[in-house]
């Protein structure tokens, strides 16, 4: 029979993974410093999550969710409208400017897991359902053609996220953000009905 496992062990494993391996990559950090962490016995990690690889799923997984989360939740505060378009880069920004900010943790797995098909599917899923927020955000925005408008969206927010990380930008965000407000003006410009004569 399988033991019954902690929830609190589990979090704290998590907490501990999640810091580590966003901090300094998967491949750098060993089982032994998560559990160090997390203050439990190498068996304890095992027993939650059957092996580091099952680890690493449980922490991009959980990511996905709170990242996810709280990008929905800044878009939501924000008036309803082009406003909400705006707001994700809003949250972006702040974001950038957190002390340990290091990038995408799905984009960073996904180069440094390149042969691992669970670690890329899960940062696939993660990018998949990003569009699948931002196309919310647009289809809100009232634009003739919110697909196109998401589209654009996310080769934004992930090329502001990028250049964030590599190039230790905050200011990506406000860039980010410029480009997105000319995106919803030249929708007005082009949805406004010629003017007679």
């Amino acid at each position: 029979m399988r033991p019954t496992l902690d929830p609190d062990v589990s979090r704290r494993l998590l907490d501990a993974a999640e810091r580590l391996f966003y901090e300094r990559g998967v491949q750098a950090v060993g089982v032994d410093e998560v559990v160090a962490g997390a203050r439990v016995a190498t068996k304890t990690l095992y027993a939650h999550f059957g092996s580091k690889e099952g680890l690493i799923e449980a922490y991009l997984r959980r990511r996905d969710q709170r990242w996810l989360n709280w990008l929905r939740d800044a878009v939501v505060a924000a008036e309803p409208g082009p406003g909400r378009v705006l707001a994700v880069f809003d949250a972006l920004g702040q974001w950038f400017a957190q002390p340990n900010y290091n990038g995408c943790a799905f984009i960073n797995i996904a180069g440094e897991l390149a042969a691992s098909p669970s670690a890329r599917a899960i940062a696939r899923d993660h990018k998949v359902a990003l569009r699948a927020l931002l196309l919310d955000v647009a289809a809100d925005a009232g634009v003739t053609d919110h697909t196109t408008l998401a589209d654009r969206l996310m080769l934004l927010v992930e090329g502001a996220i990028i250049t964030a990380h590599v190039e230790h930008d905050v200011a990506a965000a406000e860039r980010g953000r410029s480009a997105a407000a000319a995106l919803l003006e030249l929708d007005q410009l082009i949805s406004k009905p010629p003017l007679g004569c």
